[in-house]
């Protein structure tokens, strides 16, 4: 007896294939577009199920007769994440990177050329070689030449936050298969980056989509630099005890000390940097993805193509170079749409040192500027005292409301800090450098400046003789944090800036502007210790480790029996857990407790071959969870 055809228009393949009722937001839009033999730009913010709007119209094209997708992407982590949700899902899909022998590759493009597999990952610098080109056109010849999607495609432009010159030699996609429909797609995108994207790609006649950047589940919260490991410590203990998140610092040596560091106070934790060795790396990748609990304190190399749902935080004990690396680096928290925090500490040294890296550059001036304008825009999201996701959705173009006081409202929204004038504070740092000048055209760092300013006799202003000058001690009223976050806002303004070996300060010609009271300064009060309280009620947090629906006695111990099988289904097929069901699919398992597989059928994420090879388990263990 003669199967049925399956039904291949989007909604359902979406219902079948990956078990999800309906689409979110644009991904209707866009499949429907890319179905249609259309060209798309998509920026659309991690975890907003970018995947989707090239993974359905691969499988539509496929079953209509038209072959293999290419999706092209720099992250050997996401190919083989995806890869192996796909199979799981019932679609056929492969990749080819540098972790396959001969025999494995060679295996893999039989499958291309045959036209069986329906998508196929692989990096730009692969795409674009001869041979590979040539095995393109073959199937290009024969039809079965679906469509290409390129991910990450921010890394085509010099503007963007991780260049990668391979992805310039993508333009070849549309001179040689101008009929073959390309998506783009990219979480953080400035105006300039957009244009491009466009530009490079030649994706002038493609439409742009842009989703909603905003986490609604995300917590924003940026501290004041006073001992940054004490401040992450009292963060991780008091908010997120025993569950997973990431640590991002801007150093090899820095990550290893923080790891070790972190281990040493009882909190599991695992370094990742470029410089560690291949096997130790992936080994640690593995952990992290497939282990509760384990956090990673890495370097920006690792977290790109990270699809771990449940990541609780993102922490950050170094300033990122611009918006779009801390909201890419952020949004890869809370995945699964539960309350996420995105926490982050940075001081004067961090506005130094940034600025100091885009200075001694070897890049074009022009390269430069755009640079110093991206992080401006950073510190006028960490200085600000208003709310922070109403600037940060406005760097990207979006207009906002404040945080609303019941959800993951940022930390300026939950609790308004107090701010000063430091205006007259400024102009008396400015006028205390002037003097240095005057005094034998001498140059001096902020640490000597502050203690100048504050009246401070150290051995350094007595040899300097700086105790007989007019400024000595005329800002003794004010803190050495206080005097720091003047320093840090002159910096990020652009009226002071950081020269030489030991980052002397030296004013720019905007600096007379200052002196003349012609520029006004207002700061945040510096916090000296982390404010707990809060002004308006946040919305309640799940205990640690709790399950994402609320569920009675007996709902907790199908959850537990759950998760406990779905641990040794992952284990049998070396998957991490995730990839087999999510967390928020297994509560929902054990809330509705179905007891056929037409009722399971019908919760999220089960899709027709998940529910095919794990149906009746599912069953067995729901039964059995609860005596």
């Amino acid at each position: 007896m003669s199967q049925p055809p399956r039904a291949a228009t989007p909604e359902a393949l979406l219902t079948e294939v990956f078990g999800y009722p309906s689409f979110r937001g644009q991904q209707r839009a866009i499949v429907d577009h890319v179905c249609g033999d259309g060209d798309a730009l998509v920026l659309m913010p991690t975890g907003g199920g970018k995947s989707l709007c090239y993974q359905v119209p691969a499988i539509a094209r496929h079953r209509a007769g038209r072959g293999v997708a290419i999706v092209v992407s720099p992250l050997i982590a996401l190919m083989h994440d995806q890869v192996g949700a796909l199979e799981e899902a019932g679609v056929h899909a492969a990749f080819l990177n540098s972790t396959l022998d001969g025999g494995e590759a060679a295996r893999v493009e039989r499958e291309m050329m045959s036209g069986r597999l329906v998508l196929l990952y692989a990096a730009p610098e692969r795409v674009t070689t001869p041979r590979f080109l040539a095995q393109l056109d073959s199937l290009h010849e024969r039809g079965l030449l679906s469509l290409f999607a390129i991910d990450e495609a921010h890394c085509v432009s010099q503007w963007g936050h991780d260049f990668r010159e391979d992805y310039l030699a993508l333009s070849v996609l549309h001179e040689r298969y101008a009929d073959v429909p390309r998506i783009a797609l990219t979480a953080t995108a400035d105006t300039l980056t957009r244009a491009d994207i466009t530009l490079r790609l030649q994706l002038q006649d493609a439409r742009l989509f842009v989703s909603s950047f905003d986490r609604p589940n995300i917590r924003y919260a940026i501290v004041e630099k006073d001992n940054a490991r004490a401040q992450l410590l009292r963060f991780l203990r008091d908010e997120h005890e025993g569950e997973a998140g990431i640590v991002y610092c801007q150093s090899r040596k820095k990550v290893e000390e923080t790891a070790a560091w972190l281990n040493g106070e009882g909190i599991a934790a695992l370094p990742y940097h470029a410089g560690l060795d291949t096997g130790v790396r992936s080994k640690h990748q593995d952990r992290f993805l497939r282990d509760d609990g384990i956090v990673m304190v890495a370097t920006i190399a690792f977290g790109m193509g990270i699809d771990k749902p449940d990541v609780r935080f993102v922490a950050h004990l170094d300033l990122p170079k611009n918006i779009e690396s801390y909201y890419q680096e952020t949004g890869r928290a809370g995945r699964d749409g539960l309350p996420a925090d995105a926490w982050m500490a940075y001081g004067l040294a961090d506005v130094v040192n940034q600025r100091r890296m885009i200075d001694d550059s070897p890049a074009e001036e022009e390269f430069k500027r755009g640079q110093r304008g991206k992080l401006d825009a950073l510190l006028a999201l960490a200085e600000a005292h208003d709310c922070r996701r109403v600037r940060l959705l406005a760097y990207f173009g979006e207009d906002s409301a404040p945080c609303a006081p019941y959800q993951n409202a940022c930390d300026n929204c939950l609790a308004p800090p107090a701010t000063w004038d430091a205006t007259e504070a400024a102009r008396k740092a400015l006028s205390c450098i002037y003097r240095f000048h005057q005094h034998g055209g001498q140059r001096f760092g902020a640490g000597h400046l502050i203690d100048v300013l504050r009246g401070k006799v150290t051995d350094k202003v007595t040899q300097h003789h700086h105790t007989h000058l007019s400024t000595f001690g005329i800002g003794a009223d004010l803190s050495e944090t206080q005097w720091r976050a003047v320093l840090r806002q002159l910096i990020a303004l652009g009226h002071l800036r950081t020269e030489g070996e030991y980052n002397t300060l030296e004013p720019t010609p905007s600096a007379r502007e200052v002196l003349r009271g012609e520029v006004t300064l207002l700061l945040r009060v510096a916090a000296e210790t982390p404010r707990r309280t809060r002004a308006k009620p946040a919305a309640p947090r799940a205990a640690k480790g709790a399950p994402p629906l609320a569920l009675d006695p007996a709902g907790l111990a199908r959850f537990a029996a759950l998760k406990a099988w779905r641990t040794e289904v992952a284990r049998e097929h070396n998957l991490p857990p995730y990839i087999v069901f999510h967390d928020t699919a297994l509560a929902e398992m054990a809330q509705r407790n179905p007891n056929d597989l037409v009722a399971l059928s019908e919760i999220s994420g089960v899709g027709a071959k998940k529910l095919e090879a794990y149906g009746r388990e599912i069953l067995r263990v729901l039964e059995g969870a609860v005596g």
